[in-house]
């Protein structure tokens, strides 16, 4: 596993290069220069000075229109380094941790990906700037309407959106060459395990709701054995269950 310790001395000039070398897009609402500064400042500073290198991750994080995806009165925090609330107690999560799960999934343009936790979209639309499909779940019936719309009104193609109880996953479309959870469990749902391709890994944070857990990676087996590595603490919200 690479360090995913921040870096302090990487070149300066070789940063900047790389930043500039993704493809920004047009801007679709307002200030678009301030946003797109925002958002190259966000790449530089945030990401890939925390060593997130998968230069597919790294297009991605610079190409998608945060600010697209969270509410009128947090639009001039989009690309801030942290979370902000999306409403229902949920959050979207904090740009870094978006690249550092997407970068862990190893995914590329033929990949399957099951997300568990749309809440603002924001996740799904950056996996599926580099996966071939995104299958996505959100349990809070408002929070999947109102993703599923701006998903639809941004123009991704590749992505999937239902409103259920992630924990048991989407058998339909099962098997996931990863999947990726963005809410806290206290364990690893089995039918996930049981979803995710051999040879796939999975991405979870795991541990008890509004205190410390672990980002665990899970890895399936070319013969369906299961591996874990611990990578980072982090703090997410739990995952919701039907009846809660």
């Amino acid at each position: 596993m690479k360090d995913l310790k921040f870096i302090h001395k990487f070149p300066v000039i070789l940063l900047l290069l790389m930043v500039f070398c993704f493809s920004i897009g047009s801007e679709s609402i307002g200030k678009s220069s301030d946003y797109a500064s925002a958002r190259k400042r966000m790449v530089l500073y945030q990401i890939l000075h925390r060593k997130i290198t998968d230069q597919n991750v790294l297009n991605a994080m610079g190409s998608v229109f945060r600010h697209d995806f969270v509410q009128e009165a947090y639009k001039k925090k989009a690309y801030e380094d942290r979370p902000l609330p999306i409403g229902y107690g949920q959050t979207i999560s904090q740009p870094y941790i978006v690249a550092l799960m997407t970068q862990l999934l190893n995914i590329d343009k033929e990949s399957r990906v099951l997300e568990i936790g749309t809440g603002s979209g924001y996740q799904a639309a950056v996996l599926a700037r580099i996966a071939k499909e995104v299958y996505t779940i959100e349990i809070i019936k408002p929070l999947h309407d109102r993703s599923n719309k701006i998903l639809n009104r941004t123009g991704y193609q590749n992505i999937r959106t239902l409103n259920a109880d992630g924990y048991f996953g989407w058998k339909a479309q099962a098997p996931f060459d990863a999947i990726i959870v963005t809410c806290a469990s206290d364990f690893i749902p089995p039918p996930l395990i049981d979803q995710l391709k051999k040879g796939g890994l999975m991405c979870i944070p795991v541990g008890p709701p509004f205190k410390i857990q672990h980002l665990i990676l899970v890895k399936k087996g070319k013969t369906g054995d299961i591996t874990t590595q611990v990578i980072a603490s982090v703090r997410f919200v739990p995952l919701t269950r039907e009846g809660e």
